[in-house]
Formats: C-alpha cells, sequence, structure tokens
C-alpha cells in the first residue's frame, strides 16, 4: 500500500519539504491563508486547498488519499496562543484566543479519517494546556500509541536556531518515536548558512536574488547597528543612542533587542519579525542591516531556491516574513519524516 500524507496548517510548506526530503509521499496541504498558495504549490508540486479547518469536513480530507493508501496526517496548528507570552496571560485568558482550540479540530478529523500515522508540531508550552490534555485524550481513546511528545532541541537536528519545538507522533500500530539527535549541537552555527551570501545593505537587495532583500533603517537605527557588536547588547552603545524604554528598570533585561548575531554561534528563533532590527538578536554579523529574507528562510532551513515571490501578486516583506516565521523548520519536518518511515517499514513487512 502507497504511504500518503495530507499536511493540515501546511503555510508555505516547512514541513511538507522536510516530509519530502525525507521520502514520503505529501499528497496535498490544506491551509487558511490563501497568500501561501503560490509558494506552497510552486516548490514542492502538491496540490494548495484553502480552506479554514473549522469548515472542513473528513470526506473532503479523504478524497486526496488513494482508495489503498496508508493514510499519514500531519499538522501545526497555529501556535501564538500558546507563546511563553500567552501562557503567563492564564488558561482562562488564552482560552479567549480564536486560533486556541484549532487543535480539537485537528482531532475532529483524526477521529474521522483514522490515519496510520500522526505528527502534531507546536511551541513547549502547549503541553500545559487543557486543549492538548483533550487532544491526548482523543488521540488515546481512538487507540493510538504516543509518548506523549518530545521537546526537541533544534540544534540537534541542524538547524542553527536557540529554538525548542515540542513534536507529537502516534501511530495505530506500535510505539513511535522520533529519530535521535543527527547533529552535535556546538557544531551548528549560522556561517554555513548564510555566510557566503553576497552583501546588502540596509533597504539594499542582490539583483541575482530577489529574496536577498533587507529592511531600510531609520539614520538613528544605521549608527546603532554601527555600535553594536556580534553577541553584544545595546549597553555597548553611547549612551544618546539608548532607547528611553532600556533606560528603566523593567527594560535593562531585554538585551537581545537590537543585538547582532555571531557567525561561529547558533542564531535566535526565526520570528515573523526576523527582518526588523529591534525586534531581536537579528542583526548582520558584520553588515550593518538586519536579515535579508533570503537569510531567514535559509536559518528555517529552506533550499537556497525556495521561492516565496508570487509574480502575480504585490512584494510584501512583512508578508513573506510572516509565511517563514510561522514555518515547521524543514529540516525538522525531514527528522519526522524520518521517524515516520523508519516506523512504517517495521509495521507493514
Amino acid at each position: 500500500m502507497p504511504i500518503q500524507v495530507v499536511d493540515l496548517f501546511c503555510g508555505v510548506g516547512g514541513l511538507s519539504r522536510g516530509l519530502q526530503q525525507a521520502g514520503l509521499n505529501v499528497v496535498a496541504g490544506f491551509d487558511i491563508d490563501e497568500t501561501c498558495r503560490y509558494t506552497y504549490e510552486h516548490n514542492n508540486h502538491i496540490p494548495f486547498h484553502q480552506h479554514n479547518i473549522r469548515d472542513l469536513t473528513g470526506d473532503e480530507i479523504l478524497k486526496c488519499y488513494a482508495p489503498n493508501a496508508t493514510k499519514v496526517l500531519v499538522g501545526c496548528a497555529p501556535c501564538q496562543p500558546f507563546s511563553q507570552m500567552s501562557i503567563k496571560r492564564g488558561e482562562k485568558t488564552i482560552r479567549e484566543d480564536e486560533k486556541y482550540n484549532l487543535l480539537l479540530e485537528f482531532g475532529r478529523i483524526i477521529q474521522y479519517i483514522r490515519p496510520a500515522v500522526i505528527s502534531m508540531e507546536n511551541v513547549p508550552k502547549i503541553r500545559k494546556t487543557d486543549v492538548f490534555k483533550e487532544f491526548l485524550s482523543i488521540i488515546k481513546e481512538e487507540g493510538y500509541f504516543t509518548d506523549e511528545g518530545n521537546v526537541v532541541y533544534c540544534p540537534d537536528y541542524g538547524i542553527p536556531q536557540n529554538r525548542h519545538r515540542f513534536v507529537l507522533l502516534a501511530s495505530r500500530f506500535g510505539e513511535i518515536h522520533l529519530i535521535p539527535p543527527t547533529h552535535n549541537r556546538q557544531a551548528v552555527t549560522i556561517r554555513p548558512f548564510i555566510g557566503n551570501l553576497p552583501p546588502v545593505e540596509a533597504g539594499g537587495v542582490c539583483q541575482d536574488d530577489l529574496m536577498h532583500r533587507s529592511a531600510r533603517l531609520s539614520d538613528k537605527n544605521l549608527r546603532r547597528i554601527r555600535a553594536s557588536v556580534p553577541g553584544g547588547t545595546w549597553k555597548d552603545w553611547p549612551e544618546e543612542l539608548r532607547c528611553e524604554c532600556h533606560k528603566k528598570d523593567t527594560g535593562k533585561t531585554y538585551t537581545s533587542v537590537y543585538g547582532r548575531m555571531q557567525w561561529d554561534a547558533i542564531g535566535p528563533t526565526m520570528t515573523t519579525q526576523f527582518h526588523c532590527y529591534g525586534t531581536g538578536r537579528y542583526g548582520h554579523p558584520v553588515q550593518d542591516r538586519a536579515l535579508t529574507l533570503r537569510e531567514g528562510a535559509l536559518l528555517q532551513t529552506f533550499p537556497n531556491d525556495y521561492d516565496f515571490i508570487n509574480p502575480a501578486a504585490n512584494f510584501s516583506m512583512k508578508d513573506i516574513a510572516r509565511h517563514i516565521g510561522n514555518a515547521v523548520p524543514v529540516k525538522l519536518g525531514e527528522a519526522i519524516g524520518v521517524s515516520i518511515i523508519n516506523h512504517l517499514e517495521i509495521h507493514l513487512k
């Protein structure tokens, strides 16, 4: 029987591409955001279905699989309700987020189509929520074996970000586990990923790669980044360049904002605002600018030629940065894919 995968909350395809690289056949991606369609389909040659998962039926997903397929269903529900900042506000408050219970929609679809294997990826804090506990109860009641997931440190799988993610695998056939780390975390740095790109000025673009473009900097921010050192903080600046918020006690602990990265260290988590100098340690190690869109994509371990720019749509740095920051790192998707293949090779003999 062929093994086929459907990817819910697929975005621009970080998880789907990783699964493909592992050797799995991804037959469809579903997402509410139509702006992801071009990038998803153009790079991965997988049909993209624009749907709100709340309105999505199990039959619509079943149509994507061959009748005799071994079904795999994967998904990364939006993680914003489960961020560290959101969790601090308490369960009652985060329940008010409209995205909070999307994980249960994933559970509803699992109950209907009964895939052989499930993968769910999100931020680690989701484990502390009632919605995750309910999701876990659903899949256990459906007869799935699961170790209840692992918190993954991204450099262990070759991803140059100081980032932790939660990965849950479940199977109808028996115990299933994520493969052990594939890399020495101490050896994973940003240099091999972005060190060979041509230089670009703040607000500039490389004519050979329109994704290799950076946001403009104000005169003051240009002076700030020139005063910054790799791995340093805004405390290295002259007093007149410091932000008012950093002079207050509440702001003194936020030392990563306006920071420069270091060549031979791992990078920060790629958020949806990695292209903005003031939102984290997103200053280039030696050039006086924030990361380009291409650099952010490479640090998310997308291939060098992954195309995010739809020639038929207006260009938006903000939208593309959001697409990249919201994606599952490709190499993490690949590790999930290898784990699924290893498991099915044992149980489908």
